[in-house]
C-alpha cells in the first residue's frame, strides 16, 4: 500500500497570530467561529486573484464553513493531495500573491475588532509594524473521525511598541480586557492559557503559541 503522503489528503491552515501583553498577561479576543471561546488576535491568510491558477495546478480544494463563507473567502483555509504539501510550502514561502504578515494582522485586527466592541482602536492598528517572534507547523497529524491529517501553521508577531499608536493600541486592549462593559476582550496568564480557562472563559488550544512552540489539548472545533 502506498503511504499517506502519496494517498491522502491534508487540510491545511496557515495564520498570522498577535502577541499583545499587559505585563505578563496576553489579551485574547472571542471567537466567533468556535463560540464562547477566546483566541489570540490574527487570523488565515488570503491569497490574491493571481493565486487561484496556482491553488488549481496544486489540486487545492477551499474549506468553507457554511456559516462564515463570505468572511472565509480567499483564506488560505482547504484541502490539498498530500503529495503537493511540499510544493504548497515553497509557494507560500516565496509570498507571492498573497497577503504578508502585516496585510493580514491589520485587516484581522479591523475585523475582530469591530467584533469585539473596540472598533475606535483601528486606526491606530492600522499604522502599527509587527516583529516575528516564531513560526510553529501543528502538523500534520490524524484528525479523529475525518479522512484526512492536518497541518495548520502559525506565524507569531508582536507589535513594534516604538510609536505612540503601538502604545496606544497596546493599552487600550488591556484596558478594554479590564472593563466588564467590554466582554469580547479578555486577557489570561501564561499558566490560564496553559489550562484552557480565565475564568469562565474558554481559551482556544493555538494560544499557547504566544507563549512557546507547543499547544497542552487538542483545538476546539469551528462551528459548521
Amino acid at each position: 500500500m502506498a503511504p499517506w503522503h502519496t494517498r491522502r489528503e491534508v487540510r491545511i491552515s496557515f495564520s498570522a497570530l498577535l502577541r499583545v501583553k499587559d505585563d505578563d498577561r496576553h489579551v485574547l479576543l472571542h471567537s466567533p467561529s468556535r463560540p464562547g471561546s477566546f483566541n489570540p488576535p490574527g487570523g488565515v491568510y488570503k491569497c490574491f486573484g493571481p493565486a487561484a491558477a496556482v491553488l488549481e495546478e496544486l489540486g487545492f480544494r477551499a474549506d468553507r464553513a457554511d456559516p462564515l463563507a463570505d468572511d472565509m473567502r480567499s483564506d488560505l483555509r482547504g484541502f490539498l493531495p498530500a503529495s503537493a504539501l511540499p510544493r504548497f510550502r515553497r509557494w507560500f514561502a516565496c509570498g507571492a500573491y498573497r497577503e504578508s504578515p502585516a496585510e493580514c494582522l491589520r485587516r484581522e485586527l479591523a475585523e475582530e475588532l469591530a467584533e469585539s466592541g473596540v472598533p475606535h482602536l483601528a486606526p491606530d492598528a492600522s499604522r502599527i509594524a509587527f516583529r516575528h517572534l516564531r513560526s510553529v507547523d501543528d502538523g500534520p497529524h490524524p484528525v479523529p473521525g475525518k479522512p484526512f491529517r492536518q497541518l495548520r501553521r502559525f506565524e507569531v508577531y508582536e507589535p513594534v511598541v516604538t510609536g505612540a499608536e503601538a502604545t496606544r493600541l497596546c493599552r487600550s486592549l488591556a484596558e478594554a480586557a479590564a472593563d466588564p462593559a467590554v466582554p469580547a476582550v479578555i486577557c489570561a496568564t501564561p499558566a490560564q492559557i496553559l489550562h484552557g480557562r480565565s475564568g469562565t472563559a474558554l481559551i482556544g488550544a493555538h494560544a499557547a503559541y504566544l507563549i512557546g512552540d507547543r499547544r497542552a489539548r487538542p483545538e476546539l472545533p469551528m462551528v459548521r
